[in-house]
């Protein structure tokens, strides 16, 4: 066997470690094309997206080949810098080092698009499948490049993985297949061109033709990805942590942690730009026309028309919150999980541990909240803002207690996309009012339905008529908080495995 063949017998072997890796990688297309697409392309009729709902049905196989494997990629390059640094110092020479990795990474990307095409296929018969499939391929491998860059220049998983978020989200709804808009700044996303070569739609823009831009954002991707691969370096860095009575243990935990947050500032720039990006283009984007929405007053439910261009800012502030919430509370966690072990077994009380990292957790959805009820105010004008507040507030607390209990159980690939998934689901399409005045059945049995109910009450209407999803909505919280109170004492209280602790940084 070859050097390269065994290294990247190695990488995928290190990938499917981790079961949930693996079946994920199964179910995310089918519910992407299954699931995502009809409400996906009723907002595309709604936005006056190029090619309508069809075009849209047909891209998600792409857009959900383009996720798993920029995620996969991600935590492939960005989890292994130290194992890489130390094969080029043992004489591997970094090009086959970077040739290796970005193998083992297309060998997930062709899963992910067998799967997604595969799911695409089965909802019904494909006009030119083998253009489907190819363009599905050349989504996948953009953001295989994109995952590697981001990867070996961000080490931070939350940074890393909120970058990701924002390009794909900024791809997926202001691309040419679910936006109307025709501004020339949205022809720079990655995906555009491949999206309107994939369903045969001519962009219009002049220049070159489709499927010779779509190649040349394929091999500026792979590219890029090998140069910033072979030339990446890895230093480790120790945690220091301190001991004193309960509230100094306290006090210290906060202030470590501060500290270690001050040391990656595009964290704090990321919670603020992604919640702007997202609010500002969904008001700039959205055409004026009318919908309907379900609300309560006085106890009984009316159905009232809304003019989309004046709600679609103020929906999305929840999802931008509730992604970041879940992102940050799954890599607070897994990040500490060592140093928590650690501090138990040097006396630092279980209590102040739990109070630490669910603090940590909190203030960072608040922050990512703060700043985008900041931007919803300058475009969207809630009806009464005390309730359209507690609605966010209570959707971002509920998402930051699901982001803590997703990473110790799914390990950080798989927490990462159920991270995406399960908020992009649940208020993006099952709960979104843009999409249907009043949530399917189904959509109540999910965390952001009573969070969105107060919400939609606080924006649409002036008085308070959504106690009962108040009560809802606290109750989902007590639950997730005792789970992540029984998860995390398990944490400090379970041994240190050697891997962890001989390498902080090892696959979750």
């Amino acid at each position: 066997m070859t050097t390269n063949a065994l290294l990247v017998r190695c990488f995928l072997a290190d990938y499917s470690r981790n079961g949930p890796n693996l079946v994920l990688l199964a179910v995310i297309p089918v519910v992407f094309v299954v699931v995502a697409a009809p409400p996906m392309a009723d907002a595309a009729r709604l936005l006056g997206g190029t090619g309508g709902g069809p075009a849209v049905e047909t891209v998600t196989a792409g857009w959900a080949a383009a996720f798993l494997t920029a995620v996969a990629m991600y935590f492939q390059i960005s989890s292994a810098r130290t194992t890489d640094r130390r094969l080029a110092l043992a004489g591997l020479a970094r090009v086959r080092l970077a040739t290796a990795r970005l193998t083992a990474g297309a060998v997930l990307a062709l899963l992910a698009t067998l799967v997604a095409v595969l799911a695409l296929a089965a909802r019904g018969p494909l006009d030119d499948p083998w253009r489907v499939a190819a363009g599905t391929a050349m989504f996948a491998v953009v953001y295989l490049g994109l995952g590697a860059v981001v990867g070996a220049l961000v080490p931070n998983a939350v940074n890393g993985t909120v970058i990701l978020m924002f390009i794909w989200i900024l791809d997926v709804f202001f691309g040419p297949t679910l936006s109307g808009s025709e501004s020339p700044v949205l022809r720079l996303l990655p995906t555009h061109f491949i999206s309107l070569w994939t369903v045969a739609l001519p962009s219009g823009h002049g220049g070159p033709g489709e499927l010779a831009l779509s190649l040349g954002w394929v091999a500026a991707a792979v590219a890029l990805a090998m140069w910033v691969i072979a030339g990446t370096t890895t230093t480790g860095r120790t945690p220091r942590t301190g001991r004193t009575g309960p509230v100094g243990q306290l006090l210290t935990g906060l202030r470590m942690g501060w500290h270690d947050w001050r040391r990656t500032p595009v964290l704090w720039l990321l919670l603020a730009i992604v919640p702007t990006v997202f609010i500002l283009l969904s008001d700039a984007i959205t055409p004026h026309g009318h919908t309907p929405v379900v609300l309560r007053e006085a106890g009984v439910k009316i159905t009232t028309m809304v003019d989309p261009a004046d709600m679609h800012a103020g929906t999305m502030a929840p999802v931008a919150v509730a992604s970041l919430a879940a992102l940050v509370g799954l890599f607070v966690v897994l990040d500490a999980r060592a140093a928590d072990r650690r501090l138990a077994l040097a006396g630092q009380r279980p209590a102040v541990l739990l109070v630490t990292r669910l603090t940590m957790v909190l203030a960072a959805a608040a922050v990512a909240t703060a700043v985008s009820l900041a931007v919803t105010a300058t475009v969207f004008d809630a009806s009464n803002w005390g309730v359209y507040i507690g609605g966010i507030a209570l959707l971002a607390v509920t998402y930051a207690l699901i982001g803590v209990l997703l990473g110790p159980i799914f390990g950080r690939v798989s927490g990462t996309f159920m991270a995406f998934l399960i908020p992009f689901l649940d208020l993006g399409i099952g709960q979104s009012p843009m999409l249907r005045g009043e949530p399917a059945t189904w959509a109540h049995w999910l965390p952001g339905y009573a969070g969105t109910r107060v919400m939609i009450d606080g924006a649409l209407t002036s008085s308070f008529d959504e106690a009962n999803s108040l009560a809802l909505g606290l109750g989902w919280i007590a639950v997730l908080l005792l789970a992540a109170i029984v998860l995390l004492r398990g944490i400090a209280g379970s041994p240190i495995p050697e891997r962890l602790s001989n390498a902080h940084t090892a696959h979750a």
